[in-house]
């Protein structure tokens, strides 16, 4: 039997957008399964910055379609950090409220026409089909994706979003990691089956099961090894 309920997930602050900013999860049509995840973290991974100082930005996009449980676990994870995570909608018309693949309806913070001409420091894409093919479909979205491949600056995908998205358009190399299914990884270019790769400026993940690994991994590429370890032992990951 299908439940209904509203919730709020209050996940951080941002003071670009609000004071209190919050993942607004608007509707939950299904319960699900809770899962185990186990992370395990080298310090001699890269880092892009080792500043645990310095407040990051990060934009998370979504559509309709995406992937829930990768999505919270980017902005929730990293909002442990301490960056200040942006939830943008690839919806036409700047429409702010998206159906995930599992019926949950998320609030975004802002349009992606919005996030353009914006600095990020990280851009997170979540999977989910047919979520990664409107995210690959957004013209304003894969601009702000070169503009940070050209820049040098931090990309992620997990899921369906490397190779629905990433390397449909040129932004991965060889040796990234994605979903292991048919019709996914044939799109890549010698994917390999390690949970998360960290590729200089790129990580990529496998799905739902790595999302914590992959957001821990995305918060040591901002804040460094040793932040990385506190908040993966805080969250028992």
């Amino acid at each position: 039997m299908k439940t209904l309920m509203a919730l709020t997930l209050l996940i951080g602050r941002s003071s670009a957008f609000t004071t209190n900013r919050a993942l607004r999860v608007v509707s939950l049509s299904s319960s699900s399964s809770s899962s185990r995840f186990h992370s395990n973290f080298s310090s001699s991974s890269t880092t892009l910055s080792m500043s645990s100082s310095a407040v990051k930005r990060v934009l998370v996009p979504i559509a309709d379609d995406s992937e829930e449980i990768e999505t919270t676990c980017i902005t929730d994870t990293l909002t442990r950090f301490g960056a200040e995570v942006v939830v943008a909608s690839v919806k036409p018309g700047g429409e702010l409220v998206c159906k995930m693949s599992r019926g949950v309806k998320i609030m975004a913070d802002i349009s992606i026409d919005d996030a353009t001409g914006q600095d990020w420091d990280l851009v997170a894409l979540p999977g989910g089909m047919p979520g990664a093919e409107h995210l690959r479909d957004s013209a304003p979205l894969i601009s702000i994706l070169e503009k940070q491949k050209a820049s040098g600056k931090l990309y992620a995908a997990i899921c369906a979003a490397p190779a629905i998205v990433l390397a449909s358009k040129g932004l991965i190399g060889e040796g990234a990691t994605g979903y292991p299914a048919a019709g996914l990884l044939e799109k890549m270019s010698s994917p390999v089956d390690d949970d998360v790769v960290v590729q200089g400026n790129v990580v990529t993940s496998k799905g739902p099961g790595t999302a914590i690994k992959f957001a821990i991994a995305l918060g040591e590429q901002l804040y460094g090894a040793e932040k990385a370890k506190a908040i993966a032992d805080e969250m028992l990951a």
